[in-house]
């Protein structure tokens, strides 16, 4: 009989570690997911710093586009009032596509493309898109891993068990991934 508690005792405190285990595991993914999606916040933070500045270079070339100025002001506004995850990421891929509208009237005035001050904003600019899609590679990779790792068996039932969910990917929109048409 008293080999039958010791088994049973070893069996639990197997169990046990397995699920601390397991636990410290999600712990410390969902701290890599925050780590990276700190990074994109902080891109896109430097995006959005830049924008007002580049929005009012292209202003003083290209007065009458007014419908893309104001596009692109309501969804950096937009980007400032998102509270959650998804809501940011909603709020950036408007404001993505907005930026690609404004592209296209760059493209439309030649003597823009050739003043300094606008040079170093689109260099800028250009930068700032570049680290961001590498921070976003970064945080999907981040959450593919996690959400992985907490749907497959027994892990799925330590994760249920303290509340461990699937986390959000930062996707573009479909429209961002269409080519811009430039036509003059």
């Amino acid at each position: 009989m008293k080999k039958g508690w010791i088994v049973v005792i070893a069996i639990i405190v197997i169990l046990l570690l397995i699920g601390i285990s397991k636990y410290n595991t999600f712990v410390k993914m969902k701290v890599e997911i925050d780590n990276a999606w700190a990074e994109i916040d902080n891109q896109l933070k430097r995006r959005y710093d830049l924008i007002p500045n580049y929005v009012e270079t292209v202003k003083g070339y290209a007065k009458h586009e007014k419908e893309v100025f104001t596009e692109v002001t309501k969804a950096r506004a937009s980007v400032g009032k998102a509270t959650t995850r998804e809501e940011t990421i909603n709020a950036n891929n408007e404001l993505s596509g907005a930026l690609s509208r404004l592209l296209l009237v760059v493209e439309r005035y030649p003597e823009l493309k050739a003043n300094t001050n606008f040079i170093r904003l689109q260099d800028e600019l250009a930068g700032t898109e570049n680290r961001l899609a590498v921070s976003r590679r970064r945080y999907n990779e981040s959450v593919k891993i996690y959400n992985q790792k907490i749907v497959v068996f027994p892990n799925n039932m330590i994760a249920g068990m303290f509340g461990f969910t699937k986390e959000v990917f930062f996707e573009i929109q479909k429209a961002e991934k269409e080519t811009p048409k430039v036509k003059f």
